[in-house]
């Protein structure tokens, strides 16, 4: 069987920039997937905040025209090798020599977004044809590249880029790319016989993600669980009807989680190492974190934790709102790491001051004490409103600590309730998203820990065991990048009609 080959084109990858789980994504998978004999490569901006100190830089294509709809537009790609994996940048100082991806560091959205990754969506098939980059499937990636599809069966379907097949993954529903067509439509060259309200038209806007779903040969999103609430009624943020259409071509597959990175066995992160058959390096962690957060020296305390970003969807201010009940009526401390709104940093970075040696927390983002508070925390908390997939969970399940979630999206997929008869389980979830559901979930858990630590250990070690690596689901994505080539050659089949 020939080599699959399959490029990703994303607006970020680790480990070049990253602001959410789609970096994780474009990052890891292709290196999970040349495993399994599959080609790939990744195609990212060349934003100005990537350091590239470590990596050797190849200028490929000094000059490089893109032909958009209203006009050309000229850049440079560059080349770099990770693990592997080809890399390529694509260079315009004028969309992407500025702070921030999407918008700046007041979070104001930047207005010429629609043409900033419109022009990157078709430079990333350019750079394919200059290049002589013969490409089977390409793997597209949320809205910023959404119009890459479009493109391959419009512009491109006469020539080597109008055989390959289209996949769409969705990491959030929430984030469309709706802009103003009457600015925006000629220059991205998308064709206004394309604009309907089965393709890019959405009440008189242009919107990114519903045409790159329709245009798709196969559309998935990073969870099982996902994939049936964004294609409810309510679920979907006004997709669910696009992707109903898609029916057998529309599944969720779940992220995976770099076992090379974020494994306690061998985090170089952490003070000491462990495993499910040598827990001890776990309780060093745990007075590690305690140190690092200022919290008073005690293995035997409940200590939780929390990662993110300060967003609605995040539900942070669940834990905001009940956090000094927590205090108050619970034998517990509590660190957070995060970054955001600027009221819930105020409130969480003050928090230290009203609870000394209870409550740590770090505004900002910090890749070692996010280790750390993994390794070290006994439970980790996730209240999020909704959550395509998650990742925090996965890795607090490795690294032996507790889950505390709300039963949604891939964190329903992911973590198996505590069942108070039989033992089982590997975390604890609620599903009311409310304060009041979170405080009394909180509040199983921590019992739990101080009355049955036996069955707590039990917990633990049962996550530790799951396997929710990259290799897992590299298999479920062949399979899905063999489906949307079906797919295409039946398009192709029907064009000829």
């Amino acid at each position: 069987m020939p080599k699959l080959k399959v490029m990703i084109a994303s607006s970020e990858a680790i480990p070049f920039i990253k602001t959410g789980g789609l970096a994780d994504v474009a990052g890891s998978l292709p290196i999970y997937l040349k495993k399994f004999n599959v080609e790939a490569f990744v195609v990212i901006p060349k934003y100005r905040d990537i350091d590239f100190k470590d990596c050797y830089l190849e200028n490929v294509l000094p000059t490089m025209c893109v032909r958009m709809g209203s006009g050309e537009e000229w850049c440079s790609v560059f080349k770099t090798v990770y693990k592997g994996v080809d890399f390529y940048f694509i260079e315009h100082h004028n969309f992407f020599s500025r702070e921030g991806l999407y918008h700046d560091n007041a979070f104001n959205d930047y207005q010429d977004n629609a043409w900033r990754f419109g022009f990157f969506s078709m430079a990333a098939l350019q750079l394919c044809r200059d290049l002589k980059l013969d490409v089977d499937v390409v793997h597209v990636n949320d809205w910023q590249t959404a119009a890459i599809p479009a493109y391959i069966k419009t512009w491109h379907w006469s020539n080597e880029l109008g055989r390959a097949a289209s996949l769409l993954t969705i990491h959030n529903a929430n984030y469309q790319g709706i802009y103003n067509s009457a600015t925006t439509y000629d220059y991205l060259g998308l064709g206004w016989n394309n604009y309907s309200p089965d393709t890019f038209e959405d009440h008189g806007n242009i919107n990114l993600l519903k045409g790159g779903i329709f245009f798709s040969d196969v559309v998935t999103t990073v969870s099982p669980t996902y994939a049936r609430e964004i294609a409810s009624p309510y679920g979907g943020h006004g997709m669910a009807p696009y992707l109903q259409n898609k029916t057998t071509s529309f599944f969720g597959i779940l992220n995976g989680i770099d076992e090379d990175v974020w494994n306690p066995v061998k985090d170089k992160f952490l003070s000491a190492n462990f495993s499910a058959e040598h827990m001890a390096g776990k309780k060093i962690c745990k007075r590690e974190l305690q140190k690092s957060f200022l919290l008073e020296q005690d293995e035997n305390v409940a200590l939780i934790g929390a990662i993110g970003r300060f967003v609605d969807q995040k539900g942070y201010h669940f834990i905001a709102s009940i956090i000094d009940y927590l205090m108050n009526n619970m034998n517990m401390q509590f660190v957070i790491l995060g970054t955001g709104d600027k009221g819930l940093e105020s409130f969480f970075g003050d928090l230290p001051k009203r609870y000394p040696g209870r409550v740590g927390s770090y505004i900002g983002y910090n890749n070692e004490l996010s280790h750390l508070i993994e390794a070290g925390a006994d439970m980790f908390v996730m209240p999020s409103l909704f959550e395509p997939c998650g990742l925090n969970q996965m890795y607090s399940l490795k690294y032996g600590t507790i889950p505390i979630v709300h039963a949604t999206g891939g964190l329903e997929d992911t973590v198996e309730n505590y069942n108070e008869q039989t033992g089982e389980g590997t975390g604890f979830k609620f599903y009311d998203a409310t304060s009041s559901a979170l405080y009394n979930t909180i509040g199983w858990a921590i019992s739990v820990y101080y009355d049955h630590p036996d069955r707590f250990k039990t917990m633990q070690l049962r996550g530790m065991k799951i396997d929710n690596s990259w290799e897992k689901s590299a298999k479920e994505y062949i399979k899905a990048y063999e489906l949307a080539i079906s797919n295409k050659r039946n398009y192709d089949d029907m064009c000829r009609l």
